[in-house]
Protein backbone atom coordinates (compact mmCIF):
# COMPACT_ATOMS: atom_id res chain seq x y z
CA UNK A 1 0.00 0.00 0.00
CA UNK A 2 1.85 3.26 0.92
CA UNK A 3 1.09 6.92 1.35
CA UNK A 4 -0.95 7.33 -1.85
CA UNK A 5 -3.36 4.64 -0.69
CA UNK A 6 -3.98 6.26 2.68
CA UNK A 7 -4.24 9.68 1.06
CA UNK A 8 -6.90 8.49 -1.37
CA UNK A 9 -8.78 6.84 1.53
CA UNK A 10 -8.71 10.14 3.44
CA UNK A 11 -9.93 12.04 0.42
CA UNK A 12 -12.78 9.66 -0.15
CA UNK A 13 -13.79 9.84 3.51
CA UNK A 14 -13.73 13.61 3.35
CA UNK A 15 -16.05 13.66 0.33
CA UNK A 16 -18.44 11.34 2.14
CA UNK A 17 -18.42 13.58 5.20
CA UNK A 18 -19.22 16.76 3.33
CA UNK A 19 -22.16 15.08 1.59
CA UNK A 20 -23.61 13.41 4.73
CA UNK A 21 -26.40 15.49 6.43
CA UNK A 22 -26.06 16.15 10.11
CA UNK A 23 -28.71 15.25 12.69
CA UNK A 24 -29.92 18.88 12.71
CA UNK A 25 -30.52 18.88 8.97
CA UNK A 26 -27.47 21.08 8.34
CA UNK A 27 -24.78 19.80 5.99
CA UNK A 28 -21.26 19.28 7.26
CA UNK A 29 -20.10 21.90 4.77
CA UNK A 30 -22.38 24.43 6.50
CA UNK A 31 -20.95 23.38 9.84
CA UNK A 32 -17.47 24.02 8.53
CA UNK A 33 -18.51 27.49 7.39
CA UNK A 34 -20.10 28.21 10.76
CA UNK A 35 -16.90 27.14 12.50
CA UNK A 36 -14.94 29.53 10.31
CA UNK A 37 -17.20 32.40 11.43
CA UNK A 38 -16.60 31.54 15.09
CA UNK A 39 -19.76 29.51 15.77
CA UNK A 40 -19.81 26.67 18.25
CA UNK A 41 -21.44 23.99 16.11
CA UNK A 42 -18.13 22.40 15.06
CA UNK A 43 -17.78 20.66 18.41
CA UNK A 44 -21.13 18.97 17.86
CA UNK A 45 -20.11 17.86 14.36
CA UNK A 46 -16.89 16.36 15.65
CA UNK A 47 -18.59 14.54 18.51
CA UNK A 48 -21.24 13.11 16.21
CA UNK A 49 -18.57 11.76 13.92
CA UNK A 50 -16.68 10.26 16.87
CA UNK A 51 -19.80 8.47 18.04
CA UNK A 52 -20.22 6.66 14.72
CA UNK A 53 -19.93 2.89 15.32
CA UNK A 54 -16.82 1.35 13.70
CA UNK A 55 -17.40 -1.28 11.06
CA UNK A 56 -17.33 -4.76 12.60
CA UNK A 57 -14.42 -6.96 11.47
CA UNK A 58 -15.31 -9.69 8.96
CA UNK A 59 -16.40 -12.95 10.56
CA UNK A 60 -13.72 -15.60 10.67
CA UNK A 61 -14.53 -18.95 9.16
CA UNK A 62 -15.01 -21.67 11.78
CA UNK A 63 -12.66 -24.65 11.56
CA UNK A 64 -13.47 -27.64 13.76
CA UNK A 65 -10.83 -30.36 14.14
CA UNK A 66 -11.80 -33.75 15.54
CA UNK A 67 -8.86 -35.58 17.11
CA UNK A 68 -5.47 -34.86 18.66
CA UNK A 69 -3.47 -37.72 17.17
CA UNK A 70 -0.76 -37.55 14.55
CA UNK A 71 -3.00 -36.28 11.77
CA UNK A 72 -4.90 -33.71 13.85
CA UNK A 73 -1.89 -32.15 15.57
CA UNK A 74 0.16 -32.07 12.36
CA UNK A 75 -2.66 -30.17 10.67
CA UNK A 76 -3.02 -27.74 13.56
CA UNK A 77 0.71 -26.99 13.64
CA UNK A 78 0.58 -25.91 10.02
CA UNK A 79 -2.69 -23.96 10.25
CA UNK A 80 -2.63 -20.15 10.47
CA UNK A 81 -5.04 -19.83 13.40
CA UNK A 82 -5.15 -16.03 13.07
CA UNK A 83 -7.24 -16.40 9.91
CA UNK A 84 -9.81 -18.82 11.36
CA UNK A 85 -11.82 -19.50 14.49
CA UNK A 86 -10.35 -22.89 15.40
CA UNK A 87 -11.91 -25.39 17.79
CA UNK A 88 -10.51 -28.81 18.65
CA UNK A 89 -12.54 -31.72 20.01
CA UNK A 90 -10.90 -34.80 21.52
CA UNK A 91 -11.33 -36.96 24.63
CA UNK A 92 -7.53 -37.05 24.90
CA UNK A 93 -6.05 -33.72 26.00
CA UNK A 94 -2.53 -34.65 24.95
CA UNK A 95 -0.60 -35.84 21.92
CA UNK A 96 1.05 -39.26 22.27
CA UNK A 97 4.18 -40.19 20.35
CA UNK A 98 2.88 -43.66 19.48
CA UNK A 99 6.11 -45.14 18.01
CA UNK A 100 7.49 -45.22 21.56
CA UNK A 101 4.50 -46.99 23.15
CA UNK A 102 6.23 -50.41 22.93
CA UNK A 103 9.13 -48.88 24.88
CA UNK A 104 6.72 -47.64 27.54
CA UNK A 105 5.47 -51.21 28.10
CA UNK A 106 8.93 -52.26 29.24
CA UNK A 107 10.01 -49.12 31.09
CA UNK A 108 12.64 -48.16 28.54
CA UNK A 109 10.80 -44.86 28.25
CA UNK A 110 8.52 -43.34 30.85
CA UNK A 111 4.95 -42.53 29.86
CA UNK A 112 5.33 -38.83 30.63
CA UNK A 113 8.17 -38.65 28.09
CA UNK A 114 5.97 -39.64 25.12
CA UNK A 115 3.09 -37.21 25.69
CA UNK A 116 2.68 -33.47 25.28
CA UNK A 117 -0.39 -31.61 26.56
CA UNK A 118 -2.40 -30.12 23.73
CA UNK A 119 -2.90 -26.77 25.46
CA UNK A 120 0.83 -26.42 26.06
CA UNK A 121 1.50 -27.29 22.43
CA UNK A 122 -0.82 -24.50 21.30
CA UNK A 123 0.78 -22.08 23.75
CA UNK A 124 4.29 -22.82 22.47
CA UNK A 125 3.20 -22.27 18.88
CA UNK A 126 1.26 -19.12 19.76
CA UNK A 127 -1.94 -20.65 18.42
CA UNK A 128 -5.30 -19.06 19.19
CA UNK A 129 -7.18 -22.36 19.47
CA UNK A 130 -10.07 -23.44 21.69
CA UNK A 131 -9.87 -27.03 22.98
CA UNK A 132 -12.72 -29.08 24.44
CA UNK A 133 -12.11 -32.42 26.14
CA UNK A 134 -15.05 -34.30 24.71
CA UNK A 135 -15.92 -37.03 22.24
CA UNK A 136 -17.73 -36.46 18.96
CA UNK A 137 -20.50 -39.02 18.60
CA UNK A 138 -22.26 -37.68 15.49
CA UNK A 139 -21.41 -35.60 12.43
CA UNK A 140 -24.27 -33.81 10.70
CA UNK A 141 -23.02 -32.70 7.25
CA UNK A 142 -26.44 -31.26 6.30
CA UNK A 143 -26.52 -28.75 9.16
CA UNK A 144 -22.74 -28.44 9.25
CA UNK A 145 -22.56 -29.36 12.92
CA UNK A 146 -20.91 -31.93 15.18
CA UNK A 147 -22.54 -33.41 18.27
CA UNK A 148 -20.18 -33.94 21.20
CA UNK A 149 -20.30 -35.37 24.69
CA UNK A 150 -18.03 -34.30 27.53
CA UNK A 151 -16.51 -36.95 29.75
CA UNK A 152 -15.35 -34.52 32.45
CA UNK A 153 -18.32 -32.27 33.04
CA UNK A 154 -22.00 -31.69 32.36
CA UNK A 155 -23.99 -28.80 31.00
CA UNK A 156 -27.23 -27.41 32.43
CA UNK A 157 -29.16 -30.40 31.13
CA UNK A 158 -26.90 -32.68 33.12
CA UNK A 159 -25.78 -34.90 30.23
CA UNK A 160 -22.62 -33.14 29.04
CA UNK A 161 -23.81 -32.97 25.42
CA UNK A 162 -23.19 -29.95 23.22
CA UNK A 163 -23.11 -29.05 19.53
CA UNK A 164 -20.66 -27.03 17.45
CA UNK A 165 -21.28 -25.68 13.97
CA UNK A 166 -18.50 -25.35 11.42
CA UNK A 167 -17.56 -23.87 8.07
CA UNK A 168 -14.76 -26.40 7.60
CA UNK A 169 -14.53 -29.76 9.35
CA UNK A 170 -11.32 -31.77 9.61
CA UNK A 171 -11.98 -35.35 10.69
CA UNK A 172 -8.86 -36.87 12.28
CA UNK A 173 -10.41 -39.38 14.67
CA UNK A 174 -8.01 -42.20 13.91
CA UNK A 175 -9.11 -45.82 14.21
CA UNK A 176 -10.07 -48.29 16.87
CA UNK A 177 -8.99 -51.87 17.50
CA UNK A 178 -10.31 -54.38 15.00
CA UNK A 179 -11.12 -57.67 16.73
CA UNK A 180 -12.84 -59.17 13.66
CA UNK A 181 -15.60 -60.21 16.11
CA UNK A 182 -13.31 -62.91 17.50
CA UNK A 183 -14.83 -64.28 20.73
CA UNK A 184 -12.94 -63.45 23.91
CA UNK A 185 -10.58 -60.82 22.50
CA UNK A 186 -12.10 -57.80 24.26
CA UNK A 187 -12.31 -59.68 27.56
CA UNK A 188 -8.88 -61.34 27.70
CA UNK A 189 -6.42 -59.50 25.44
CA UNK A 190 -4.36 -56.38 25.92
CA UNK A 191 -4.16 -53.71 23.23
CA UNK A 192 -1.48 -51.16 22.42
CA UNK A 193 -3.04 -47.97 21.09
CA UNK A 194 -2.95 -45.61 24.07
CA UNK A 195 -0.51 -44.71 26.83
CA UNK A 196 -2.86 -46.33 29.33
CA UNK A 197 -2.64 -49.58 27.36
CA UNK A 198 1.16 -49.56 27.58
CA UNK A 199 1.05 -49.01 31.34
CA UNK A 200 -1.40 -51.91 31.79
CA UNK A 201 0.86 -54.21 29.77
CA UNK A 202 3.88 -53.28 31.87
CA UNK A 203 2.04 -54.13 35.06
CA UNK A 204 0.72 -57.38 33.58
CA UNK A 205 4.23 -58.55 32.57
CA UNK A 206 5.50 -58.07 36.12
CA UNK A 207 2.42 -59.81 37.51
CA UNK A 208 3.13 -62.86 35.33
CA UNK A 209 6.63 -63.18 36.72
CA UNK A 210 5.42 -62.78 40.28
CA UNK A 211 2.71 -65.42 39.78
CA UNK A 212 5.23 -67.85 38.32
CA UNK A 213 7.53 -67.31 41.34
CA UNK A 214 4.94 -68.51 43.85
CA UNK A 215 5.89 -71.84 45.52
CA UNK A 216 4.15 -75.10 44.57
CA UNK A 217 3.55 -73.94 40.97
CA UNK A 218 4.23 -76.78 38.54
CA UNK A 219 6.64 -76.38 35.67
CA UNK A 220 3.82 -76.77 33.18
CA UNK A 221 1.91 -73.95 34.86
CA UNK A 222 5.04 -71.77 34.91
CA UNK A 223 5.51 -72.30 31.18
CA UNK A 224 1.91 -71.25 30.59
CA UNK A 225 2.12 -68.16 32.82
CA UNK A 226 5.38 -67.00 31.22
CA UNK A 227 4.18 -67.55 27.66
CA UNK A 228 3.68 -64.11 26.09
CA UNK A 229 1.64 -64.25 22.88
CA UNK A 230 1.44 -61.40 20.38
CA UNK A 231 -1.43 -61.78 17.90
CA UNK A 232 -0.60 -59.89 14.72
CA UNK A 233 2.69 -59.57 12.89
CA UNK A 234 2.35 -55.95 11.83
CA UNK A 235 4.61 -53.10 12.93
CA UNK A 236 3.02 -52.77 16.39
CA UNK A 237 3.27 -56.49 17.19
CA UNK A 238 6.82 -56.79 15.88
CA UNK A 239 8.07 -53.70 17.74
CA UNK A 240 6.46 -54.87 20.96
CA UNK A 241 7.92 -58.39 20.60
CA UNK A 242 11.41 -56.94 20.17
CA UNK A 243 11.02 -54.61 23.17
CA UNK A 244 9.59 -57.39 25.33
CA UNK A 245 12.44 -59.74 24.41
CA UNK A 246 15.04 -57.15 25.40
CA UNK A 247 13.16 -56.42 28.63
CA UNK A 248 13.02 -60.09 29.56
CA UNK A 249 16.60 -60.96 28.62
CA UNK A 250 18.33 -57.85 29.93
CA UNK A 251 16.29 -57.20 33.09
CA UNK A 252 13.66 -59.65 34.28
CA UNK A 253 15.67 -62.82 33.72
CA UNK A 254 18.33 -61.43 36.03
CA UNK A 255 15.72 -60.54 38.66
CA UNK A 256 13.96 -63.92 38.38
CA UNK A 257 16.79 -66.40 37.56
CA UNK A 258 14.87 -69.40 38.93
CA UNK A 259 12.15 -69.15 36.28
CA UNK A 260 14.14 -67.71 33.37
CA UNK A 261 14.09 -71.02 31.48
CA UNK A 262 10.29 -70.98 31.21
CA UNK A 263 9.98 -67.65 29.42
CA UNK A 264 8.70 -67.78 25.83
CA UNK A 265 7.49 -65.23 23.27
CA UNK A 266 5.28 -66.20 20.31
CA UNK A 267 3.94 -64.15 17.40
CA UNK A 268 0.81 -65.49 15.69
CA UNK A 269 0.36 -64.14 12.17
CA UNK A 270 -2.38 -65.06 9.70
CA UNK A 271 -0.19 -64.28 6.71
CA UNK A 272 2.81 -66.24 5.54
CA UNK A 273 5.21 -63.51 6.67
CA UNK A 274 5.32 -60.77 9.28
CA UNK A 275 5.43 -57.11 8.21
CA UNK A 276 3.68 -57.99 4.95
CA UNK A 277 2.95 -54.32 4.12
CA UNK A 278 6.67 -53.50 4.11
CA UNK A 279 9.44 -54.29 1.67
CA UNK A 280 10.11 -58.03 1.61
CA UNK A 281 13.73 -57.51 2.62
CA UNK A 282 12.61 -55.92 5.89
CA UNK A 283 10.32 -58.86 6.62
CA UNK A 284 13.05 -61.40 5.92
CA UNK A 285 15.51 -59.55 8.16
CA UNK A 286 13.01 -59.34 11.02
CA UNK A 287 12.13 -63.03 10.77
CA UNK A 288 15.78 -64.12 10.82
CA UNK A 289 16.49 -61.81 13.77
CA UNK A 290 13.56 -63.24 15.76
CA UNK A 291 14.69 -66.80 15.05
CA UNK A 292 18.15 -65.99 16.42
CA UNK A 293 16.59 -64.41 19.51
CA UNK A 294 14.37 -67.42 20.16
CA UNK A 295 11.07 -65.69 19.37
CA UNK A 296 8.69 -68.22 17.85
CA UNK A 297 6.84 -67.26 14.68
CA UNK A 298 3.56 -69.04 13.98
CA UNK A 299 2.65 -67.83 10.50
CA UNK A 300 -0.34 -69.03 8.52
CA UNK A 301 -2.55 -69.34 11.63
CA UNK A 302 -5.79 -67.52 12.35
CA UNK A 303 -7.08 -66.94 15.88
CA UNK A 304 -10.70 -68.09 16.18
CA UNK A 305 -11.24 -67.86 19.96
CA UNK A 306 -9.55 -66.55 23.10
CA UNK A 307 -10.29 -67.82 26.62
CA UNK A 308 -8.78 -66.78 29.94
CA UNK A 309 -5.87 -69.23 29.65
CA UNK A 310 -5.68 -70.45 26.03
CA UNK A 311 -5.93 -69.27 22.44
CA UNK A 312 -7.57 -71.43 19.77
CA UNK A 313 -5.83 -71.09 16.42
CA UNK A 314 -6.63 -72.64 13.06
CA UNK A 315 -4.05 -73.52 10.44
CA UNK A 316 -5.11 -71.86 7.19
CA UNK A 317 -3.59 -74.58 5.00
CA UNK A 318 -4.75 -77.73 6.82
CA UNK A 319 -7.72 -76.42 8.81
CA UNK A 320 -6.47 -78.10 11.99
CA UNK A 321 -7.31 -76.31 15.23
CA UNK A 322 -4.79 -76.05 18.07
CA UNK A 323 -4.94 -74.76 21.66
CA UNK A 324 -2.12 -72.39 22.67
CA UNK A 325 -1.84 -71.86 26.46
CA UNK A 326 -0.68 -68.38 27.48
CA UNK A 327 -0.07 -66.09 30.41
CA UNK A 328 -0.55 -62.76 28.65
CA UNK A 329 -1.90 -61.98 25.16
CA UNK A 330 -1.55 -58.77 23.18
CA UNK A 331 -3.89 -58.17 20.24
CA UNK A 332 -2.40 -56.10 17.41
CA UNK A 333 -4.09 -57.68 14.42
CA UNK A 334 -5.29 -54.51 12.76
CA UNK A 335 -7.41 -51.39 13.05
CA UNK A 336 -11.11 -50.84 12.56
CA UNK A 337 -13.56 -48.01 11.97
CA UNK A 338 -14.91 -45.97 14.85
CA UNK A 339 -18.73 -45.94 15.23
CA UNK A 340 -18.98 -42.21 14.54
CA UNK A 341 -17.11 -42.67 11.26
CA UNK A 342 -19.29 -45.63 10.30
CA UNK A 343 -22.41 -43.54 10.92
CA UNK A 344 -20.98 -40.65 8.89
CA UNK A 345 -20.07 -42.95 5.98
CA UNK A 346 -23.64 -44.26 5.93
CA UNK A 347 -24.90 -40.69 5.66
CA UNK A 348 -22.68 -39.83 2.68
CA UNK A 349 -23.15 -43.07 0.74
CA UNK A 350 -19.93 -44.82 1.74
CA UNK A 351 -21.53 -47.44 3.96
CA UNK A 352 -19.76 -50.38 2.34
CA UNK A 353 -16.26 -49.03 2.92
CA UNK A 354 -13.89 -49.70 5.81
CA UNK A 355 -12.48 -46.16 5.83
CA UNK A 356 -13.73 -42.75 4.81
CA UNK A 357 -12.81 -42.16 1.17
CA UNK A 358 -11.29 -38.83 0.14
CA UNK A 359 -9.86 -37.46 -3.06
CA UNK A 360 -6.16 -36.70 -3.38
CA UNK A 361 -6.78 -33.28 -1.78
CA UNK A 362 -8.17 -35.03 1.35
CA UNK A 363 -11.70 -33.75 0.76
CA UNK A 364 -14.72 -36.03 1.24
CA UNK A 365 -16.33 -35.90 -2.23
CA UNK A 366 -19.94 -36.18 -1.06
CA UNK A 367 -19.70 -33.31 1.47
CA UNK A 368 -19.11 -29.62 1.32
CA UNK A 369 -16.09 -28.42 3.32
CA UNK A 370 -15.40 -31.75 5.08
CA UNK A 371 -11.88 -33.16 5.05
CA UNK A 372 -10.57 -36.41 6.51
CA UNK A 373 -6.97 -37.29 7.39
CA UNK A 374 -5.19 -40.08 9.21
CA UNK A 375 -6.23 -43.67 9.90
CA UNK A 376 -9.95 -42.89 9.65
CA UNK A 377 -9.63 -42.18 5.93
CA UNK A 378 -8.15 -43.51 2.73
CA UNK A 379 -7.08 -41.51 -0.31
CA UNK A 380 -8.54 -42.43 -3.67
CA UNK A 381 -5.41 -41.69 -5.65
CA UNK A 382 -6.08 -40.84 -9.28
CA UNK A 383 -4.27 -43.11 -11.74
CA UNK A 384 -1.83 -41.56 -14.17
CA UNK A 385 -3.11 -43.59 -17.12
CA UNK A 386 -6.47 -41.86 -16.76
CA UNK A 387 -4.83 -38.53 -17.58
CA UNK A 388 -1.96 -39.68 -19.79
CA UNK A 389 -3.23 -37.86 -22.89
CA UNK A 390 -3.68 -34.59 -20.98
CA UNK A 391 -0.20 -34.89 -19.47
CA UNK A 392 1.29 -35.45 -22.92
CA UNK A 393 -0.55 -32.45 -24.33
CA UNK A 394 0.61 -30.14 -21.51
CA UNK A 395 4.22 -31.28 -21.87
CA UNK A 396 4.17 -30.92 -25.66
CA UNK A 397 4.54 -27.15 -25.66
CA UNK A 398 5.57 -26.87 -29.31
CA UNK A 399 2.67 -29.13 -30.46
CA UNK A 400 5.07 -31.36 -32.34
CA UNK A 401 3.31 -34.57 -31.37
CA UNK A 402 6.45 -35.82 -29.62
CA UNK A 403 8.20 -35.18 -26.32
CA UNK A 404 11.88 -34.65 -25.72
CA UNK A 405 13.52 -35.54 -22.45
CA UNK A 406 13.74 -31.83 -21.59
CA UNK A 407 10.01 -31.35 -22.09
CA UNK A 408 9.28 -34.30 -19.82
CA UNK A 409 11.65 -33.00 -17.14
CA UNK A 410 9.93 -29.59 -17.25
CA UNK A 411 6.68 -31.13 -16.00
CA UNK A 412 8.19 -33.96 -13.94
CA UNK A 413 7.88 -32.17 -10.58
CA UNK A 414 4.19 -31.47 -11.13
CA UNK A 415 3.64 -35.08 -12.23
CA UNK A 416 5.30 -36.50 -9.10
CA UNK A 417 3.19 -34.25 -6.85
CA UNK A 418 -0.07 -35.11 -8.62
CA UNK A 419 0.79 -38.79 -9.05
CA UNK A 420 3.17 -39.90 -6.25
CA UNK A 421 3.10 -43.46 -7.59
CA UNK A 422 5.52 -42.37 -10.33
CA UNK A 423 8.30 -41.76 -7.82
CA UNK A 424 7.43 -44.93 -5.90
CA UNK A 425 7.61 -47.01 -9.07
CA UNK A 426 10.97 -45.55 -10.06
CA UNK A 427 12.39 -46.33 -6.63
CA UNK A 428 11.03 -49.87 -6.63
CA UNK A 429 12.62 -50.49 -10.05
CA UNK A 430 15.90 -48.83 -8.95
CA UNK A 431 15.68 -46.18 -11.68
CA UNK A 432 18.00 -43.21 -11.39
CA UNK A 433 15.91 -40.65 -13.30
CA UNK A 434 12.94 -40.23 -15.63
CA UNK A 435 15.10 -41.19 -18.59
CA UNK A 436 15.37 -44.74 -17.26
CA UNK A 437 11.58 -44.90 -17.04
CA UNK A 438 11.01 -43.57 -20.57
CA UNK A 439 13.70 -45.84 -21.96
CA UNK A 440 11.47 -48.82 -21.12
CA UNK A 441 8.92 -47.51 -23.61
CA UNK A 442 11.23 -46.65 -26.51
CA UNK A 443 14.25 -48.82 -25.95
CA UNK A 444 16.56 -45.92 -26.79
CA UNK A 445 19.78 -45.89 -24.79
CA UNK A 446 20.78 -42.38 -25.90
CA UNK A 447 19.25 -40.08 -23.31
CA UNK A 448 20.19 -36.85 -25.06
CA UNK A 449 18.37 -37.62 -28.30
CA UNK A 450 15.41 -39.45 -26.75
CA UNK A 451 12.07 -38.52 -28.36
CA UNK A 452 8.75 -40.27 -27.67
CA UNK A 453 5.31 -40.13 -29.19
CA UNK A 454 2.04 -40.60 -27.32
CA UNK A 455 1.98 -44.39 -27.70
CA UNK A 456 5.56 -44.77 -26.50
CA UNK A 457 4.80 -42.44 -23.60
CA UNK A 458 1.84 -44.61 -22.60
CA UNK A 459 3.94 -47.76 -22.85
CA UNK A 460 6.63 -46.29 -20.60
CA UNK A 461 4.14 -45.35 -17.87
CA UNK A 462 1.64 -48.20 -18.15
CA UNK A 463 3.01 -50.06 -15.10
CA UNK A 464 3.33 -47.02 -12.83
CA UNK A 465 -0.17 -47.35 -11.37
CA UNK A 466 0.75 -50.74 -9.92
CA UNK A 467 2.36 -48.75 -7.09
CA UNK A 468 -0.99 -47.28 -6.02
CA UNK A 469 -1.43 -49.15 -2.75
CA UNK A 470 -2.07 -48.59 0.92
CA UNK A 471 0.99 -47.52 2.86
CA UNK A 472 1.81 -49.01 6.28
CA UNK A 473 -0.36 -47.53 9.05
CA UNK A 474 2.52 -46.23 11.12
CA UNK A 475 3.29 -42.87 12.66
CA UNK A 476 6.57 -42.74 10.75
CA UNK A 477 4.68 -42.74 7.44
CA UNK A 478 2.46 -39.91 8.67
CA UNK A 479 5.48 -37.87 9.71
CA UNK A 480 7.18 -38.34 6.34
CA UNK A 481 3.94 -37.50 4.49
CA UNK A 482 3.43 -34.29 6.46
CA UNK A 483 7.03 -33.22 5.74
CA UNK A 484 6.51 -33.98 2.04
CA UNK A 485 3.25 -32.01 1.87
CA UNK A 486 4.80 -29.13 3.81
Amino acid sequence: MGFSFFASRAAARFLQDIRRPSSAGVSTAALLLTAASGGGIVAYADSARAEEAPEPPPRKKKVVVLGTGWAGTSFLKNLDSSRYEVKVISPRNYFAFTPLLPSVTCGTVEARSVVEPIRRMFEKKGKDVAYYEAECFKIDPTKKAVHCRSAVGTNLDGNGDFMLDYDYLVVALGATVNTFNTPGVMEHCHFLKEVEDAQKIRKSVIDCFERASIPNISEEEKRKILHFVIIGGGPTGVEFAAELHDFLVEDLVKLYPAIAQFVKITIIQSGEHILNTFDQRIAVFAESKFQRDGIELSTGFRVIKVSDDSITVKCKSSGVETLVPYGMAIWSAGIGTRPVITDFMNQVGQGKRRALATNEWLRVPECDSVYAIGDCSSISQRKIMEDISTIFKVADKDNSGTLTLKEINDVLEDICIRYPQVELYMKSMHMVDIADLIKGGVGDSNKESMVVNIEEFKKALCHVDSQVKTVPATAQVVSISIEYIG
